[in-house]
C-alpha cells in the first residue's frame, strides 16, 4: 500500500509540474488539418460504356447501390416535364415483369429501390443484393412504358402543379432561376400544365432512347460487397443495356444585370414575402476559390450562426431564418441569399440582406468567424463520411468533375488553408451586391408602396413586375372598394350566403371534428364552440392529446406536453374574438380595408382588429380566408387560415376543407363531423 501511495503523490508531482510550464494565458496553435482516408474505389467498364466503381465496407451488412448519368443539361422547350415523367415511369413494370409483381419483390427484400430521371439508387442488405441489382437493372435496361401508368404519371403531374398555384416560395424559386439563367436554359425552363399536357407517350419512349444511354452511365456500388462476385453480376445484369452517345452541351450564356433591381412577383395570397439576392456565378468544385467560396458562405449564411441568421433572426425578428448558398455546378451556378418575412417588414430585410452582402465585400471576417466557418465545415465532412452515400458521392464527383485523385482525401487541408484575405477576395467575386437581382414574392398591396419608397446609399432600387411564369408585366394595381360596401353590408351578404339569418340565431353551439395528414401521421382535431362565448379544442394523433385549449368566457388555458398554462390577457382576449363560430353577427369596430384576390378571385378584406383580418368572396358571400397575427417568443408570425367545400348541415353552411399554414408547416384538415347543439356541456369548458 505504502509503494502505491508513493507513486500516486509522484504521479501528481509531475503532473504539477507540467502544468506550471503551461502558459493558459494563451490559446494553443491548433495542429495541421489530418488527411482523410477516402476508400478509393475498383473501376471497371462495360463494353457498352458503362462505367462501374466498387467500393469494399464490410462494416455493416449493407449495400448502397448508385446509378447516375452524367448528361449535359438539356432543354425540353414544348414539351417540359417530359424527363420527370419518364423518370416516374421507371419502375412501374418492366417487360419481363408486372408493376404490381415488380414492387412486390422490392417490399418482401426489404430494400429502398428509386428511379428517377437522372438514375437511380437502392439500399438493401448484402444478402439480398444479388437480387436488388438485377431489380435496378431490370427497370432501367427494360422499362415498359403503358399508356395506362402514363395517363396516371401524367394526371399526378398536372394535379401536383395545380395545387403549387397558391405555393408563394415554390412560384418565386421558379421565378428566381428563370430570371437569374434565363428561360431558354435548362437551369431556368420549368414545366406547366401546357407543356405537361402537350407531352405523349410516344415523347416519353424518344427521351428515354436519347438520354438514358449507359455510354453517359456510371455505377457505384459501396458496402459489404465481394469485388469478384460484383463484377460478375454487374456484366450479367446490364451487358444487354444499349444505348448511343448522348449529345454534347449546347447551352446559352448566362449573365448578371447591369445593376442591382428588384423583380417583383405578385402573389396576392402570401401571408409573407420570399426574398432572394440572387446572381449567377462560375464556379467548379476543381477551382482554387472553392474551398475559400464554401468558408465565406459559411459566415455570410451557412447556418444558425451565421451573419444572415444572427441579424435577420435573431437581432431583429424578421424571419425564421435567413441563409445563403454558392452553387458549384460545372456549367453554370447561383449564389442566393434567401428567407421569408413578414410582409410589413419586406423593405427592412432588403436592406439587411445588403448590409451584410456588403459588410462581407468590404471589411475582413473575424478570426473567430473564421475558426468557427472552419470548424463546422470540417465537423459536417467528417459527419458526411458515416454515410455510404457520401463515398459513391466522392467516386462519382472524381470522375464527373475532373477532381484531382487525392480531392477528398486533402479536404481539410484546403479548408484550414483559407485566410481572412481569401474570403473577402471571392466575396467581391461571387457575391455581387452591385449586380443582383432582388427576386421577391409577395403581396403587392401590402409590401410595394414601402419597396417604391425604399432607397440603399441614398440611391432608389429599380423594380421590374412579373407573373408566376416570370413573364414581364405591369405593376399591379389594387382595386378600389366603393364606398357603400361596409363591414355591415359584407357580413349581412355572409350570414345570407350560409344559410340565413334565422338559421344562424338557431344554432347555440358547433362541434367540429376534422382530420390531417402531416408527414404521414394522422392529427385530429376537435373544435367545440359556443355562441355565448366558449371554446374547447384539442389536437390528437394515435389517440393522444397532443394540445387542447380550453376557454370559459372569461379566462382559460393551453395545455401541451403534460403541462397547464393559463391565458394571459393577450391569450384572452384572442379566445373572446375567436370563440363565437358567427363572428359576423356583430359587426364592432369591423371594417372594410379593400379588395384583394385569394385563389385568384376577387375578395372584400375586412379588418377585424389590428391582428385579424378576413376575406369574403365578393362572388359568393362566403369567408374564404382569414388571417392572424400574432407574438411568440419574439418571433411575430401571420398565420392564414382558407376555408373551401361549403356544405349545409340543418340549414346552415360550413366549411368542410380548413387549410393552414404556420411557418413552413402547412396542414389541410378535412371536416368528418359537424353536431349542430348536441355534443356539448358544461363540463368541457372547466378551466380550474
Amino acid at each position: 500500500m505504502r509503494n502505491n501511495i508513493l507513486t500516486l503523490a509522484a504521479f501528481l508531482l509531475l503532473s504539477a509540474g507540467v502544468s506550471a510550464q503551461i502558459d493558459r494565458s494563451t490559446m494553443p496553435e491548433p495542429g495541421p488539418a489530418p488527411k482523410v482516408n477516402v476508400d478509393e474505389p475498383e473501376t471497371f467498364d462495360l463494353d457498352n460504356g458503362l462505367q462501374v466503381m466498387i467500393v469494399e465496407n464490410n462494416k455493416l451488412p449493407r449495400v448502397a447501390i448508385s446509378l447516375r448519368f452524367d448528361n449535359p443539361p438539356h432543354t425540353e422547350g414544348a414539351k417540359a416535364g417530359v424527363s420527370g415523367l419518364t423518370g416516374d415511369l421507371l419502375g412501374t413494370g418492366t417487360t419481363t415483369m408486372s408493376k404490381d409483381e415488380f414492387n412486390e419483390k422490392v417490399d418482401f427484400l426489404g430494400a429502398r429501390l428509386n428511379f428517377y430521371a437522372s438514375g437511380a439508387n437502392a439500399n438493401t442488405l448484402s444478402k439480398y443484393f444479388p437480387e436488388v441489382l438485377k431489380l435496378m437493372a431490370d427497370g432501367i435496361v427494360n422499362p415498359k412504358f403503358t399508356q395506362e401508368e402514363f395517363d396516371k404519371s401524367k394526371a399526378r403531374t398536372i394535379d401536383g402543379l395545380k395545387s403549387s398555384e397558391k405555393d408563394v416560395s415554390y412560384n418565386a424559386r421558379r421565378v428566381r432561376s428563370a430570371l437569374a439563367y434565363g428561360k431558354d436554359h435548362p437551369y431556368g425552363e420549368f414545366s406547366t400544365e401546357e407543356t405537361v399536357n402537350a407531352i405523349t407517350l410516344a415523347d416519353v419512349k424518344s427521351y428515354y432512347s436519347k438520354w438514358f444511354s449507359p455510354k453517359s452511365a456510371y455505377l457505384v456500388i459501396v458496402g459489404d460487397v465481394d469485388e469478384d462476385e460484383v463484377k460478375d453480376l454487374v456484366k450479367k445484369n446490364f451487358s444487354n443495356w444499349k444505348g448511343n452517345a448522348v449529345p454534347e452541351a449546347n447551352l446559352p450564356a448566362v449573365s448578371n444585370v447591369e445593376k442591382t433591381e428588384i423583380d417583383f412577383v405578385n402573389m396576392p395570397n402570401a401571408v409573407q414575402s420570399e426574398i432572394a439576392l440572387v446572381n449567377t456565378i462560375d464556379l467548379k468544385k476543381k477551382d482554387d476559390d472553392y474551398f475559400p467560396v464554401l468558408v465565406a458562405n459559411k459566415i455570410l449564411g451557412g447556418g444558425g450562426e451565421a451573419r444572415l441568421f444572427l441579424n435577420l433572426r435573431e437581432d431583429k425578428g424578421y424571419t425564421y431564418g435567413a441563409y445563403s448558398s454558392a452553387g458549384n455546378d460545372k456549367y453554370a451556378s447561383t449564389f442566393v441569399a434567401s428567407a421569408s418575412v413578414r410582409n410589413e417588414v419586406t423593405d427592412s430585410s432588403v436592406v439587411a440582406f445588403l448590409d451584410e452582402v456588403y459588410k462581407i465585400r468590404n471589411e475582413k471576417v473575424t478570426d473567430s468567424e473564421l475558426a468557427n466557418a472552419k470548424a463546422k465545415l470540417t465537423g459536417d465532412f467528417v459527419l458526411s463520411l458515416e454515410q455510404p452515400s457520401t463515398i459513391a458521392n466522392f467516386a462519382m464527383e472524381i470522375e464527373t468533375e475532373d477532381l484531382d485523385d487525392d480531392f477528398y482525401e486533402e479536404y481539410l487541408e484546403k479548408i484550414d488553408e483559407v485566410t481572412k484575405e481569401d474570403v473577402q477576395r471571392v466575396a467581391k467575386k461571387y457575391f455581387m451586391a452591385d449586380n443582383s437581382r432582388i427576386v421577391i414574392a409577395g403581396k403587392g398591396s401590402d409590401v410595394l408602396e414601402n419597396l417604391e419608397k425604399m432607397t440603399y446609399n441614398g440611391k432608389t432600387i429599380p423594380i421590374n413586375y412579373y407573373n408566376r411564369f416570370g413573364e414581364k408585366t405591369e405593376k399591379p394595381e389594387a382595386k378600389k372598394v366603393d364606398a357603400s360596401v361596409t363591414a355591415e353590408k359584407v357580413f349581412a351578404d355572409y350570414i345570407k350566403a350560409i344559410g340565413g339569418k334565422d338559421a344562424v340565431n338557431d344554432v347555440e353551439s358547433v362541434v367540429m371534428k376534422a382530420d390531417a395528414e402531416i408527414q404521414g401521421m394522422q392529427l385530429q382535431l376537435e373544435m367545440k364552440r359556443t355562441t355565448n362565448g366558449k371554446m374547447n379544442q384539442s389536437i390528437s394523433m394515435g389517440g393522444n392529446v397532443m394540445n387542447k385549449q380550453v376557454f370559459n368566457g372569461e379566462a382559460g388555458f393551453v395545455m401541451a406536453q403534460g403541462q397547464k398554462m393559463p391565458y394571459n390577457e393577450e391569450q384572452i382576449a384572442a379566445a373572446k374574438a375567436d370563440a363565437n363560430p358567427f363572428p359576423e353577427l356583430t359587426v364592432g369596430e369591423a371594417k372594410v380595408t379593400g379588395m384583394e384576390k385569394v385563389d385568384g378571385k376577387d375578395t372584400y378584406v375586412v379588418e377585424m382588429d389590428g391582428n385579424n383580418k378576413n376575406f369574403y368572396s365578393v362572388d359568393t358571400g362566403l369567408k374564404v380566408q382569414s388571417v392572424k397575427t400574432v407574438s411568440q417568443a419574439g418571433q411575430t408570425m401571420t398565420i392564414p387560415t382558407g376555408y373551401s367545400d361549403y356544405q349545409e348541415v340543418e340549414g346552415v353552411k360550413f366549411p368542410f376543407v380548413i387549410f393552414q399554414s404556420m411557418g413552413p408547416q402547412s396542414y389541410e384538415f378535412k371536416v368528418s363531423e359537424i353536431l349542430i347543439n348536441e355534443g356539448v356541456s358544461e363540463e368541457d369548458f372547466k378551466v380550474e
